[in-house]
């Protein structure tokens, strides 16, 4: 089982029973670090609270199965006020003709007497050939299942948090680099200006300045909008509203993660575990219909007590005669029953459970080769990202050094708008370009997270 599981399930369990006994949710921190929005929502999204209540009533699956080995006891009373004929002959269970007991009637008569019945019938399986243990077996692996289950609720959860919080971080980053790509393009375009108006410089650099002002302002409404639907994303996951989702990025520009210390192991991601728990459920099922075909053998043991208005030899003895319950009776046996015939419908059940296994394990086998791509390429995602992000310093401090070079030499006469509103450009995707490559480790880390299975890096 991953590291998540084992740390993160008692701290849910008491999340649901919080949930289920009204408690109100607690807001998240602001500002909102990457670790403390991964367990936030993996501690109160409805679909883990789901896949958690899921694994309760398989629990209570188990014992449920369990009571299987109880005795069964049954009481029953009756009053009624019938007619009395018997006649001889046979009848075919299932028929809907109420039982009589007693000597056949000579004649029939219309005339009504009254019946009284009482008892109480103990029933215990004495022998299953194991298969009240095998329907045990069945709700167990039942159990497991839903709890992977919930094992990879909670690792998707945590992995889409992670990535639509990075998401954030970077639209912020870009809504920054826009900001200040403004504030220099209004300067600029105020410069250009002044030189125009005392005919430094040709009209149409002014014109361009202007334009190059407005797509600045266009870029950054641009960015505004994608850091909105980006805020409004993590507080879906977060299950607040965008207004109050504030997070702190600045620790992840200055610190680069760690590289995981040994690869990924396919066998133990939940999604393998959820699908190996298929299998095992698949196997388990077969266990109990191989032993469904076994004789059955109760213990019983009964004591009643009855009542008739009438005589052994037919006379019917009148007023309340019958209402006093004086006839009493015991027995105590075992019983066995073999259904015979059911043979032909569990050997096709058998076969067709069968045939479940065979496909259950062919999806373990691809899910277990989709892993190990998945995390071969997670490692060399992770790998170029921070080659990448040791590299995005060096073109940022050299876009500045270019931008302020071709403002200088344009205010002194040596270089044309053309050259200083491409540096600019140059400056905006490098301060923007230095920014998404940091946070890009990040998401290569989470990538490889989701392919480890393994939230443990991010919990960090």
């Amino acid at each position: 089982m991953s590291h998540v599981r084992c740390v993160a399930a008692p701290c849910l369990a008491l999340t649901l029973a919080a949930a289920t006994a009204g408690a109100q949710t607690p807001a998240p921190p602001s500002p909102l670090t990457l670790p403390q929005a991964v367990q936030y929502a993996v501690e109160h999204y409805p679909a883990i609270q789901a896949s958690l209540a899921r694994v309760s009533a398989q629990q209570a699956g188990v014992d449920l199965a369990r009571t299987a080995y109880l005795p069964r006891v049954d009481y029953g009373i009756q009053i009624n006020r019938a007619t009395r004929n018997n006649v001889a002959g046979l009848l075919l269970p299932g028929t809907p003709v109420p039982p009589i007991s007693g000597p056949a009637s000579d004649s029939a008569s219309s005339s009504t007497i009254w019946g009284t019945a009482t008892g109480l019938l103990l029933s215990w399986e004495t022998f299953d050939f194991g298969l009240r243990r095998a329907s045990v077996g069945l709700a167990e692996a039942e159990v497991t299942r839903a709890r992977t289950s919930a094992d990879l609720t909670r690792l998707e959860v945590g992995v889409r948090t992670a990535d639509a919080f990075l998401r954030l971080a970077a639209a912020q980053e870009t809504v920054r680099a826009a900001r200040a790509n403004v504030e220099r393009q209004e300067v600029f375009a105020n410069s250009v200006a002044v030189l125009v108006k005392n005919e430094l410089r040709p009209g149409a650099d002014d014109s361009r300045a202007q334009a190059e002002l407005a797509l600045a302002r266009i870029q950054l409404i641009q960015a505004e909008q994608a850091e909105q639907i980006a805020r409004a994303q993590l507080a879906q996951w977060l299950g607040v509203t965008p207004a109050g989702v504030q997070i702190a990025a600045a620790p992840l520009l200055e610190t680069a993660p760690l590289p995981p210390p040994v690869p990924a192991t396919p066998a133990v991601h939940p999604l393998a575990e959820t699908q190996m728990a298929a299998v095992t459920s698949s196997r388990a099922l077969q266990n109990v219909l191989g032993r469904s075909y076994v004789p059955r053998i109760d213990f019983q043991t009964a004591y009643s007590v009855r009542g008739s208005g009438a005589l052994a030899n037919g006379v019917n003895l009148g007023g309340g005669r019958g209402l006093d319950f004086d006839t009493p009776n015991w027995a105590a046996g075992l019983t066995a029953t073999f259904p015979l015939f059911d043979w032909f419908a569990v050997r096709e059940r058998k076969r067709i459970e069968a045939q479940h296994e065979r496909a259950e394990l062919a999806g373990y086998d691809r899910v277990v080769q989709e892993l190990s791509s998945q995390s071969e390429q997670a490692r060399a995602e992770l790998d170029g990202a921070r080659r990448i992000a040791q590299n995005t310093p060096i073109q940022l401090t050299a876009a500045r050094v270019l931008e302020q070079q071709s403002r200088a030499r344009y205010e002194a006469g040596l270089a044309t708008i053309i050259e200083v509103a491409d540096a600019q450009r140059l400056l905006l995707q490098s301060e923007v370009g230095d920014a998404v490559a940091r946070l890009g480790v990040w998401r290569a880390l989470v990538a490889e997270a989701a392919a480890r299975g393994d939230l443990t890096e991010l919990l960090r």
